[in-house]
């Protein structure tokens, strides 16, 4: 015999005398559900997870796909401790890293302020300066125009620059590769302080003559910044346009480089911009060495910084096929030791392209540069054959941030954790 159904008030009340225990269970997978919905957005909304959605942002602005996280060897979330640790130093006001892992820009993120007590945060979009980070522009820019057959890097230097002179008149032997590669045969940073003082760097660089000549051209290391900038004479003449315009329109703006310049003003005009310090007192804006601006003056944001650095690992063939970087990359020169450092003492083998240095580090090849002037400082190093690289800016004297790349680099390569940048030491 079948019952009739029931009509819909009689189930209605049916319902509502079900147990207690059936709603309460209800009740408790609803609260697990939207704990898990909590649990996954702070996981996707933290500090390192902001610095890879900034550079996967980055990444698809240059024509690219971001990484897949979980094939990443580096933990962005170590990275980021690390970063906040050494910002409650002092002597550190603001810091800006790039990471590139696998080729792509994979974690990008700023921290600090533009000045000390300000309030005012760094930006992924604000500007620093590159300092000597700067002479990888001009070699790249020299060894771009040699590839044209715009200019040879073989040529003398007197046959681009007006205004060198060397000892034993050797500016008819000393090629632009070597003026690049710091093999001029003169002593170390001739004359920077002259530069320092305001004297035009042409009337500097006709002074060189009388020094002693340390070595026949091409044959020894010895650092140079107003020597280099010759440079910068070569390329205006090869291209017929201002240093700043060439950089901009062969390098900057094909890379994609939106903040990218050469000059003072495009520092300090920027709509955020670092400001230098010496602890947590600001400091001017000096000039000289953006008379010099193949030797120290470019200005970007660690954005920019990071895409750089990307392309001298093959990201922008279009740009700068593998001709141009082994150009660049390859060892002309040995170089003394840099200095006292755990990082650099257990980097051996150190030697200098154009404009860019090299070293082993266990078994890996490294390249990359360091800058420094007044109020800031700048490194980039990188791995070109496992395509990953450390950049870093920050606008402040400290040195502790140079070891932030090794310790980045042990996380890729698998190395045992090392305090490289001497931050837990007491």
């Amino acid at each position: 015999m079948t019952l009739p159904p029931q009509p819909k008030s009689s189930r209605r009340r049916a319902f509502l005398r079900e147990p207690l225990v059936y709603r309460s269970l209800i009740a408790l997978l609803l609260l697990v559900v939207l704990v898990e919905i909590v649990v996954l957005a702070r996981h996707n909304f933290t500090p390192a997870k902001q610095g890879q959605r900034i550079a996967a942002k980055a990444e698809k602005q240059l024509g690219a796909g971001p990484l897949n996280a979980k094939q990443g060897r580096i933990d962005f979330n170590r990275v980021e401790a690390r970063a906040e640790a050494l910002m409650h130093r002092r002597d550190m006001v603001g810091l800006g890293i790039a990471v590139v892992e696998d080729g792509q820009l994979a974690f990008v993120k700023t921290y600090g302020e533009t000045k000390a007590d300000s309030g005012e945060k760094v930006l992924p979009t604000t500007l620093f300066r590159w300092a000597s980070v700067s002479k990888g522009v001009a070699a790249t820019l020299a060894a771009v125009l040699d590839q044209q057959h715009k200019l040879s890097l073989n040529d003398p230097v007197d046959k681009w620059s007006r205004s060198i002179r060397l000892p034993k008149s050797n500016e008819h032997v000393a090629t632009l590769a070597d003026a690049i590669s710091h093999r001029l045969g003169i002593v170390k940073n001739a004359y920077d302080d002259r530069l320092e003082e305001g004297i035009d760097p042409a009337v500097i660089r006709g002074s060189f003559g009388p020094l002693f000549p340390m070595c026949p051209p091409g044959t020894c290391f010895a650092y140079q910044n107003v020597g280099y900038d010759l440079i910068h004479e070569a390329i205006e003449k090869a291209t017929g346009k201002s240093y700043d315009q060439a950089a901009r329109s062969i390098l900057f703006g094909p890379l994609g480089m939106t903040s990218a310049n050469t000059t003072r003003e495009g520092l300090i005009g920027a709509k955020s911009w670092a400001q230098p310090h010496n602890g947590r007192r600001t400091l001017p804006v000096e000039e000289p060495y953006y008379r010099v601006p193949a030797a120290g003056g470019v200005n970007s944001s660690i954005i920019d910084l990071g895409i750089w650095m990307r392309a001298q690992m093959g990201g922008a063939p279009a740009v700068l096929n593998q001709k141009v970087l082994f150009t660049l990359h390859v060892p002309r020169v040995l170089t003394p030791r840099r200095g006292l450092a755990d990082y650099d003492q257990i980097q051996k083998g150190g030697t200098y392209g154009l404009g860019f240095r090299q070293s082993d580090y266990d078994t890996h090849h490294l390249v990359g540069h360091r800058g420094a002037v007044s109020g800031y400082r700048s490194m980039i190093l990188f791995d070109p054959a496992e395509k990953v690289g450390v950049a870093i800016l920050w606008n402040s004297q400290s040195v502790k941030p140079t070891g932030m790349a090794l310790e980045i680099l042990d996380q890729y390569y698998r190395r045992p954790q090392h305090d490289w940048m001497e931050i837990e030491r007491q």
